[in-house]
């Protein structure tokens, strides 16, 4: 099992349609840019709160 220690935390606010903004430095630093695509994953604990993960989506290759 891997152990990651944390580089950031900070807050992000949902907009409209449940978007959510990636502050521009997170954005810089694992160089996420537009059109990128991120997964998703919900992880629940054994006491039942939650967390979100998300990280860069493996590149589809081209048709």
């Amino acid at each position: 099992m891997a152990i990651f220690r944390t580089l950031y935390y900070g807050d992000v606010t949902i907009g409209v349609g449940g978007r959510i903004t990636i502050p521009q430095e997170i954005r810089d630093d694992l160089r996420i840019s537009e059109g990128d695509v991120l997964t998703l994953r919900v992880e629940e604990a054994p006491n039942n709160t939650r967390q979100m993960v998300i990280w860069r989506a493996d590149p589809q290759p081209e048709d």
